[in-house]
């Protein structure tokens, strides 16, 4: 909720997008999300003063988060719990984004994926948690839309494509976004082939095939033959010349997302 001070403009708020940085705001924020969230999971079957995830997590933390020995841990919860909050406040801005990724392998991710992406939303930062990832992702519209395709289990290979499209995005250390846009363009040829009814046709078969039966409007078919020639030909992106360091995110996000919505979209034709 915005503050009586920033409605009447006498106080600045920001208006910058975080897609390099990390205020101590957003930092407090994730912080006391995850501190309520080990609140939450008290469990006085373990007797007073003895919190079950904590002490799993610090151990899970130290053994392949940290890789370090778990005989060094504390054998108190609440000095366990100052090493976690140590590392979260002294970390790089993008290691607390490698440290939540981690907290969501190792816990029910959707009881804490909502009240992530609010506090993201809300500190306007560049990025959203989608499917235990962060994306750097900033239009709500386009994360439905992602969102609505990454859960669709009726077409595993589509759904499989994506994921991997979104994973190779999302790496911040090795993001390969050549592949990614691999990854998007064969999602959209299997969604395209299963629904035409040809196994073995390419993209460009298959658009033709839907388009014949009026599934798809002719200037759309015609619009993704174009994308999917530019992918294959030699100046594109499946050629081996083509350089990465020539693809930048912005690229591989507008083909991620594209390929994402034209999915969608077919879905409504079947």
């Amino acid at each position: 909720m915005q503050k009586f001070s920033e409605r009447m403009g006498y106080v600045k708020t920001s208006t910058v997008i975080q897609k390099k940085s990390m205020t101590d705001e957003l930092r407090n924020s994730l912080w006391n999300d995850f501190h309520r969230m080990y609140d939450e999971e008290w469990d006085n079957s373990w007797g007073y003063g003895h919190n079950k995830f904590i002490s799993n997590f610090s151990k899970l933390l130290y053994e392949y988060y940290f890789k370090k020995p778990i005989d060094e841990l504390p054998g108190r919860d609440r000095d366990k719990l100052e090493i976690i909050k140590k590392h979260f406040f002294e970390c790089k801005w993008n290691e607390v984004y490698d440290f939540l990724e981690f907290l969501c392998s190792v816990s029910p991710q959707g009881k804490i994926a909502d009240s992530i992406n609010v506090i993201l939303k809300r500190e306007l930062s560049a990025y959203r948690l989608i499917e235990g990832r962060f994306a750097p992702i900033t239009d709500e519209q386009e994360i439905k839309a992602l969102k609505e395709a990454l859960v669709d289990d009726q077409f595993k290979g589509v759904q499989e494509h994506l994921k991997t499209a979104l994973k190779i995005l999302s790496d911040r250390k090795e993001p390969n976004k050549r592949n990614s846009i691999k990854e998007s363009i064969s999602a959209v040829e299997s969604i395209c082939k299963e629904i035409a009814g040809k196994e073995k046709a390419t993209l460009g078969d298959a658009l033709k095939i839907l388009g014949k039966q009026g599934k798809i409007h002719n200037a759309l078919k015609e619009g993704f033959i174009k994308l999917y020639g530019y992918t294959n030909d030699a100046g594109g992106i499946r050629h081996a010349i083509m350089a990465e360091s020539n693809i930048d995110a912005d690229l591989a996000k507008y083909f991620l997302l594209s390929c994402t919505s034209f999915i969608n979209y077919l879905k409504t034709k079947i």
